[in-house]
């Protein structure tokens, strides 16, 4: 599913910045290569795992420096499959999604600073 209204779309940040912050907040910067790269935050409610996740794309250099920027394009939850992947067409519970809100709105609030 995709999240709307994150507040996080087209935001901009360098490598650096975007890393520390995503980190304070609880997302781990996970799939990456040169132009664009994922953060995931991973929220456990009952028996399932939600992936938060945060889609970015280079717009000035390549991810191996800390002075790249990048722009926030897209903001997904998914739940997790076996083995693994995540599958976006299921219903998000509200308190995944409250947790969910809560550290989309504390990153905006660190990029936005």
């Amino acid at each position: 599913m995709i999240v709307e209204n994150s507040g996080l779309d087209g935001l901009k940040s360098d490598l650096a910045y975007l890393d520390e912050s995503a980190e304070k907040v609880g997302f781990i910067r996970w799939q990456w290569e040169y132009y664009r790269a994922t953060y995931d935050y991973k929220i456990e409610f009952e028996q399932d795992e939600y992936f938060l996740r945060i889609n970015t794309r280079a717009i000035e250099g390549k991810l191996e420096r800390p002075d790249t920027v990048l722009a926030i394009e897209a903001v997904y939850m998914g739940r997790a499959t076996f083995p693994h992947g995540l599958e976006y067409e299921s219903e998000v519970p509200a308190q995944v999604m409250k947790t969910a809100s809560a550290r989309l709105a504390e990153l905006k609030q660190l990029l936005e600073a």
